[in-house]
């Protein structure tokens, strides 16, 4: 990165974080600390807007990454990546009187550069050390949903446009590198089931089987057309080619005395477009299917304030060896959040993550006499320690220590350490 552009930065949080120091007399006014948006409340019109069903906000996330150190590469380099989103959530009860019904519509446009695309210590990299960076650097039509209840609430029919990971495999995204981040089918089976910020033609019913347990069920179109830069508001099927189906099943316990919030996923996908076959020798063709198990559960409460307290998670997925290069992958981790009484909304977090090659990989290059100088692929693991502090209700600034051992899962493959800083504002 140019000094210009570092420089540029570091004024931007400089004035970010002096605006979450300033005293507002209202929790309403810009650049109070107790508001949720940075330019406040807009005398009031963004509650009346909002009382009225009109929900709309517009964030801001920044991810600098430099690499520290490294085994074999003497190169240091610095990116930064970004991301704005527009959006609306509409209660279209409030606004329509159609009982139950809500919509939602996201408009996000990506910029930067990854570390993990122009670092040689990190060529090959199977994770990412910014997650925002990737399916194109350009304007997309994010979230085009509208969303019903029928059966007192118990049935939920979501259709529209948007992605897998919104619905099925989910997950929070507060770690910076791409392996403890968001839904890790998608980072995985990337070629077919598209996360944020692409979007598809999709269909998701959910059923309340329980308060605390539910099933749902999606269909999601396979449009590789929705990938292309100039694709970003593409509501064409022109170029469909199959469905990608998930199931699954979830429920949210509140555990022991304190009702200790947890949430359990557990699910299935499968795909109706053709995938190469891995190791044929005659390009035969299969589906894509697997499934993970997604665990998070807060395990304390801080001195008996629930809303404080360490929390667990765990991650894991599974993928046909057949036709995917990542045959399995686990992430596992531990945040506390206010750990200290001066700074309660804080958090300390750290995370471990493994990406496990198929076999079927080595065969089918061992076998084209195409094996990398770095020998053979078996595992990646990605780790990350950070520290977020709540700046403002509407600035989250979490500076981060990543270490990735094995890049690009190569047993004489390099190990890198990386200085990351990721912060998320809302307007």
């Amino acid at each position: 990165m140019a000094v210009s552009k570092l420089g540029s930065l570091y004024l931007s949080l400089g004035i970010m974080l002096a605006g979450s120091a300033t005293q507002a007399a209202t929790a309403a006014e810009a650049f109070s600390s107790e508001s949720p948006w940075m330019f406040g409340d807009w005398n009031g019109q963004r509650t009346a807007l909002q009382q009225k069903g009109y929900d709309f906000s517009f964030s801001y996330g920044g991810e600098l990454a430099t690499l520290l150190d490294a085994k074999h590469a003497s190169g240091h380099g610095t990116e930064y990546a970004d991301q704005f989103a527009i959006g609306a959530h509409l209660d279209l009860e409030k606004i329509a009187g159609w009982k139950d019904t809500e919509a939602q519509i996201n408009i996000t446009e990506r910029n930067g550069r990854s570390l993990s695309q122009t670092s040689d210590a990190l060529n090959g990299h199977l994770s990412a050390t910014q997650e925002v960076w990737g399916r194109g650097q350009t304007w997309r039509l994010t979230d085009f949903w509208i969303k019903k209840k029928f059966l007192d609430q118990k049935l939920d029919i979501k259709v529209g446009r948007f992605g897998e990971g919104e619905d099925f495999n989910s997950f929070d995204c507060d770690f910076q590198n791409l392996a403890l981040c968001g839904s890790q089918v998608g980072n995985w089976v990337g070629d077919q089931w598209y996360n944020w910020p692409v979007s598809q033609w999709a269909a998701r019913v959910k059923y309340n089987i329980q308060p605390e347990l539910y099933a749902q069920v999606g269909v999601y179109e396979y449009n590789p057309e929705n990938l292309k830069r100039g694709k970003g508001w593409n509501l064409s099927t022109d170029g469909s080619k199959g469905a990608i189906i998930p199931a699954e099943v979830v429920w949210t316990p509140k555990v022991g005395t304190q009702k200790l919030p947890g949430e359990y996923r557990a699910g299935y996908y499968y795909s109706t477009a053709d995938a190469d076959v891995i190791d044929s020798p005659v390009n035969e063709k299969d589906h894509h299917q697997g499934g993970w198990i997604v665990a998070k559960q807060q395990l304390t409460a801080h001195k008996d304030d629930a809303s404080r307290g360490l929390s667990g998670f765990v991650n894991v997925t599974v993928h046909d060896s057949d036709t995917n290069n990542v045959s399995d992958m686990q992430n596992i981790g531990l945040v506390y959040k206010g750990a200290f009484d001066a700074r309660p909304q804080d958090e300390i977090a750290i995370g471990l993550g493994r990406i496990s090659i198929n076999d079927d990989v080595n065969d089918a290059n061992i076998a084209n006499n195409s094996v990398d100088a770095r020998g053979l692929q078996s595992e990646e693991y990605d780790a990350e320690i950070y520290y977020g502090i709540h700046a403002a209700n509407w600035l989250t600034i979490r500076p981060n220590i990543q270490y990735i051992r094995h890049v690009g899962a190569y047993k004489n493959g390099e190990n890198a350490w990386v200085g990351g800083i990721k912060f998320q504002t809302a307007f």
